[in-house]
């Protein structure tokens, strides 16, 4: 899984233009907000992933204001 850190530095060393993150996107419906801030991550429930209804994709918390 790649973390923030990872993909700031492989940007900012132009090992990539762009780094996919996918489970801590599903897990953080605001995770560029997340990054900007860098603030804590929720975690992925690895036990509703790929499970038989939305739980684990639609119902993770976003960030308090």
């Amino acid at each position: 899984m790649t973390t923030r850190e990872e993909a700031v530095t492989a940007v900012d060393k132009g090992i990539a233009d762009m780094v996919a993150v996918g489970r801590p996107a599903i897990a953080n419906p605001d995770l560029v907000t997340r990054w900007e801030q860098n603030a804590d991550e929720n975690e992925v429930d690895q036990a509703s992933v790929y499970g038989p209804d939305e739980r684990g994709y639609t119902d993770y918390p976003f960030l308090e204001d």
